[in-house]
């Protein structure tokens, strides 16, 4: 499948999410590629291609890298959700990530530290000064990643060991085979739900998820015109 540049493509990682873009843009063109659907919209005179990446760090992988061989974006956008910790962080708040981080990689053999930090990456944001003041308030920091939803015995580790305030699904391996590409990448993700040592409140409670999230990935897509530099 050939198809021409684009400015930026938007991976969307979880269904509820794309479901909420869907309903964003009801008269978009949809294709199909091997990990989901898929279509391109203008914005700021600019093509824009979303794209429905799969959850989980294996399809968000190989999404990624398929996005770009196939469309050559100069940009990678992530924009989703995730899990806020109690006390680190607020409902609804939009985390535009910094630094990316793998943290159920478990090494017995050699140095377990040096494996996570293999899979760790800065993600280069300086571009962004040219967009201040920003479309949206955000918290800057950064965002742990796991193939699992956070579990409540882990966020105390989470916590003092890597500072982190909030956990996905996707995030850390986006960023990671978008820096192997030297292709910029942004991540925004809206904290959809908040988790204690006590148990997560979405846990056994998708509608209040899918709720949240159509509420969350509005206000984000309402702001995507501000992040994209004018042709």
């Amino acid at each position: 499948m050939n198809h021409n540049s684009c400015y930026a493509t938007v991976l969307i990682s979880d269904n509820a999410e794309w479901r909420a873009v869907r309903s964003y843009y009801p008269k978009a063109e949809i294709h199909n590629s091997p990990y989901g659907e898929w279509f391109s919209i203008e914005i700021s005179a600019k093509q824009i291609i979303f794209f429905q990446g799969g959850w989980g760090k294996i399809a968000a992988a190989g999404s990624a890298q398929y996005a770009i061989d196939t469309f050559a974006p100069e940009l990678i956008m992530n924009l989703g959700t995730c899990g806020g910790f109690v006390g680190g962080v607020e409902l609804g708040e939009v985390i535009l990530v910094e630094e990316t981080l793998v943290y159920d990689i478990v090494e017995q053999m050699t140095d377990a530290e040096k494996a996570i930090e293999h899979y760790a990456t800065r993600l280069d944001l300086a571009w962004l000064k040219s967009r201040e003041p920003l479309p949206l308030p955000v918290r800057r920091g950064r965002l742990v990643s796991a193939d699992r939803d956070i579990l409540p015995s882990d966020i105390h580790t989470l916590r003092e060991r890597y500072g982190a305030i909030a956990a996905d699904w996707e995030s850390g391996a986006i960023a990671w085979v978008a820096a192997r590409n030297q292709t910029q990448c942004l991540i925004l993700r809206a904290v959809s739900d908040m988790v204690s040592e006590g148990g997560g409140e979405a846990y056994g409670n998708y509608e209040l998820f899918q709720e949240r999230t159509n509420d969350v990935m509005r206000r984000m897509l309402e702001s995507l015109p501000g992040w994209i530099p004018e042709a």
